[in-house]
């Protein structure tokens, strides 16, 4: 086993459960008995990519401005940001968190960016904000349905910045980071704002992918975070203690009425328990949070290795049962 930090039969059980396919991974177990933490390959102060984890964070963010009164049900994205006329203003930031906006995935789909990412490793998702609003300008939209969208709540995260007149870097740090006691809970910019321990990410044959920084992916999957600060931001979404933590409630059925959806958290029944979750994907990082919330329990995995951990975050959240 690579070095171990903190509770060590956590990190035996993450040995014996994911394996030497994520060599490098950190995880939070919280129940009301306690927290547990455990990293294997890196310190704890080291910080991963959360990927869509970040939506949810937004989603939290989107309900905290809600209670504040800056937006409502109505607003639009023309309403915070310059759009102009074009289609994508029309759409109201409440159809966004539930993935429902008619928004595409992705702005621009681009060969050119999926290449130099699968075969160079690079950062597809370098863009500013001035950047993602011209490609917003161009874009038209679907049928209303549930579609789910990285752009959208790119724009939805800006949006809220603009409602509360400032960036979305401060707006994480101010109402997320700050009030929770999150030390490192951030959103770099470039590669240049990343903190010496920021953890390198990689495919699943160890290949280093570079880090998805950029201004305009913050809001869907620009967030970094080490486990310890992961671990205290899921024990406040347990204890409501967390500012927007009414986006945790489904308002809207997402495939089915099997699973459902709030304001960007997924909630799904599984094996008797009902498990409001978010995971996420980048080039070099999969992660995943989920909730117990009647039973007060929470799981966290971060990995740097491109390999599924749901099956794992599933599992180990219903050990704590």
């Amino acid at each position: 086993m690579s070095a171990v930090h903190g509770d060590e039969q956590l990190a035996r059980r993450l040995a014996e459960r994911l394996g030497a396919r994520h060599p490098v991974v950190a995880a939070a177990e919280v129940s009301p008995r306690g927290t547990t933490i455990a990293s294997v390959g890196a310190s704890p102060d080291a910080d991963f990519e959360i990927g869509s984890i970040s939506k949810g964070v937004t989603g939290l963010l989107y309900a905290d401005a809600l209670g504040r009164g800056e937006i409502d049900d109505s607003t639009t994205l023309g309403d915070l940001l310059p759009l102009g006329d074009v289609p994508a203003a029309a759409v109201t930031l409440a159809s966004i968190t539930t993935h429902r906006s008619g928004l595409p995935s992705l702005p621009v789909p681009s060969l050119r960016k999926t290449f130099a990412l699968w075969f160079q490793g690079t950062n597809p998702y370098g863009e500013t904000l001035d950047e993602l609003l011209d490609q917003t300008r161009g874009v038209g939209l679907g049928t209303p349905r549930p579609r789910y969208s990285n752009l959208g709540f790119e724009l939805l995260g800006h949006a809220l910045a603009a409602a509360a007149d400032t960036t979305f870097r401060h707006l994480l740090r101010d109402r997320i980071a700050t009030p929770l006691g999150l030390d490192v809970c951030y959103a770099p910019a470039s590669p240049a704002d990343l903190r010496p321990e920021a953890v390198i990410g990689t495919t699943r044959f160890g290949r280093r992918r570079e880090p998805w920084t950029g201004e305009a992916l913050a809001p869907a999957g620009g967030i970094r975070a080490t486990i310890q600060d992961m671990a205290r931001f899921a024990a406040a979404l347990l204890d409501g203690s967390a500012p927007g933590t009414a986006a945790l409630d489904p308002v809207a059925d997402f495939t089915g009425r099997v699973v459902r959806i709030g304001a960007a958290w997924i909630t799904l029944e599984r094996d008797g328990r009902t498990v409001t979750w978010h995971n996420g994907g980048t080039g070099g990082f999969r992660t995943w949070l989920g909730l117990d919330r009647a039973a007060g329990t929470a799981v966290v995995l971060l990995s740097a290795t491109a390999v599924s951990v749901d099956r794992h975050g599933f599992s180990l959240l219903a050990d704590l049962a």
